[in-house]
């Protein structure tokens, strides 16, 4: 179950990050949805690798085929197979420091849970299975119908957004909404890229007119689905929804968003909750923030052990961003929607 996620609408997905090949199978999705392998491309492009000097030099097409669930260009409500291959992997790298461990990765726990690991690249650990949740997310979108999902990198280690401009995001490499910011970060970043270093950041993913009513309010909780979706991307170290740890330093009578007649719901003054009341959406925004840490696989020298816990050294070489916080976005709004079709879908079923 380690590779599945969802209820409803479950996405398996498989693949390694220097295999033949990576894929997914998506369930649950009604029929009769428009979806062409342009919908997923148009999202995998986004994310793909070897834009800029801001992601890796790996250059991966993401070429999506669907292989089933579709028919004449509609779902046909059967399992939509899709693959993506991979093109452009060098395992040569990484075959010399095959036994050592490398710090900030998968590979010691990888192989204290299953006896063996890939060391290809990271194997089943590596964020090229991402790609299979982006072109599955695409398809969530299209059950969504009118829900808007936008992400941006809102922060870059101590640089910090401080204005919003949508059409912003992406004529920057780093998709910040901050034109200003967005400069500052690319020049940390290739500062940091130069030193054979990385830098982490902070992701803010927003969705609009999502329905009230989503959700749960014990074991199905909305926005504990989401944190788990978020935390369950490559590298993602923190949630917030919301106020997020704001609230600690808040009292109630700052922290409760005040209502007023807004038509046939609420109209909230604030938007503290992030979208989300006792697990469940109110119809607001639903706004999360993510906290990347920096790419694990940098050029400097660190400590290590090997295989046989002797103390070595490692210096990982490769192919590998010095920054993931622009490659998240696309990957944090997929996972925003898998989640939020999944809570839809739940929700059509609890009113029968």
């Amino acid at each position: 179950m380690s590779n599945v996620f969802g209820r409803l609408l479950r996405l398996a997905s498989w693949g390694e990050s220097h295999g033949p090949a990576i894929g997914g199978v998506l369930d649950g999705c009604p029929a009769g949805i428009d979806l062409s392998e342009r919908d997923m491309q148009r999202e995998l492009d986004r994310r793909r690798p070897g834009q800029s000097r801001m992601t890796t030099a790996r250059k991966e097409p993401d070429a999506v085929q669907i292989l089933s669930g579709v028919f004449e260009g509609k779902t046909t409500g059967a399992s939509i197979g899709f693959v993506i291959e991979n093109k452009d992997k060098n395992s040569s790298s990484y075959e010399k420091i095959k036994d050592v461990y490398r710090p900030g990765h998968a590979d010691y726990t990888t192989e204290a849970k299953y006896g063996v690991r890939d060391w290809r690249g990271g194997g089943r650990s590596s964020a090229r299975e991402t790609a299979v949740r982006v072109a599955a997310g695409a398809v969530a979108r299209k059950i969504l119908g009118g829900v808007k999902i936008i992400g941006y990198t809102l922060q870059i280690g101590d640089v910090r957004t401080s204005r919003f401009d949508r059409d912003e995001i992406e004529k920057n490499p780093v998709r910040a909404p901050d034109a200003e910011a967005a400069k500052k970060m690319e020049e940390l970043v290739e500062r940091v890229r130069k030193e054979g270093d990385s830098i982490g950041g902070v992701v803010e993913v927003v969705a609009e007119n999502v329905p009230a009513g989503l959700g749960a309010p014990v074991y199905g909780k909305l926005s504990a689905d989401l944190a788990s979706a978020m935390m369950g991307i490559n590298a993602i170290k923190g949630v917030e929804i919301g106020s997020g740890f704001k609230c600690a330093a808040m009292r109630g009578s700052e922290h409760n968003d005040r209502m007023e007649p807004g038509g046939d719901r609420p109209k909230f003054k604030t938007n503290n909750s992030g979208g989300i009341l006792g697990g469940i959406s109110n119809g607001d925004k639903i706004v999360v923030r993510i906290a990347v840490k920096p790419t694990p696989s940098i050029l400097k020298e660190q400590d290590t052990v090997d295989k046989n816990m002797r103390r070595t050294k490692i210096t990982v070489e490769g192919r590998h961003d010095p920054c993931i916080c622009p490659r998240v976005v696309p990957v944090a709004e997929a996972m925003m929607a898998l989640v939020l079709a999944d809570h839809l879908l739940l929700q059509r079923t609890s009113r029968i």
